[in-house]
């Protein structure tokens, strides 16, 4: 598959590109600055473009069988400047993906979004969808409604808290608002972006995963 992997600098967007090439797929790294992206593979292109920005989008989505979405802002402050960080970039990118013919999307939100509320901790559901990362949980909520109504062959990861170590693939995945580990590693996320990519099986599903 040609897949590209949009906020693909670091982070889980980088491990799914590694990921990616690991399984023998050829890749697209999108990033505002993807020489951070630390590898080099001969199935690997870095272009260098802006999520919110739709010619940059419709410039990197044509040619693709399926496109990833983990863009994510650096700061809170990011969310100060635009409230509409995901949703915004996510509708350029569908925008983008329609006029190009690209049917599969795969887009990284996060457990406590939207339905997926009551599964969080309360005073961690308190603390961190209603005060700290309000904006942002509010906004992944626009992303995954445009993402429902787009007419593509979606998916929507919701991860709880990530962490940082190697891919352990004994993760709970769950389509339905049933309770998950709280915390999965990035390496399991990437790992479960690009399966949501290579099989029809979460295709139209929310998926909560943890572990």
């Amino acid at each position: 598959m040609k897949i590209l992997v949009i906020g693909a600098s670091q982070g889980t967007g980088a491990l799914a590109v590694r990921a990616a090439l690991d399984k023998g797929h050829r890749v697209t790294a999108f990033a505002r600055n993807p020489q951070k992206l630390a590898l080099d593979h001969p199935e690997l292109r870095k272009v260098k473009g802006d999520f919110h920005q739709a010619a940059s989008m419709e410039g990197a989505v044509p040619g693709h069988d399926a496109v990833i979405v983990t863009a994510s802002a650096m700061s809170l402050g990011s969310f100060k400047e635009n409230p509409r960080y995901f949703s915004q970039g996510t509708g350029y990118t569908i925008d983008a993906m329609k006029k190009a013919g690209v049917k599969r999307l795969v887009v990284l939100s996060a457990l406590g979004t939207g339905e997926s509320r009551p599964l969080l901790n309360p005073i961690v559901r308190w603390l961190m969808v209603d005060f700290i990362l309000k904006v942002a949980f509010e906004d992944h909520a626009r992303q995954e409604e445009q993402v429902r109504t787009s007419g593509l062959e979606w998916v929507v990861a919701r991860p709880g808290r990530l962490t940082n170590g190697p891919a352990q693939h004994r993760y709970v995945r769950k389509t339905v608002i049933e309770s998950v580990p709280s915390s999965i590693s990035r390496a399991d996320v990437a790992d479960f972006l690009l399966a949501a990519c290579e099989v029809p099986t979460w295709v139209g599903h929310a998926v909560q995963i943890g572990g």
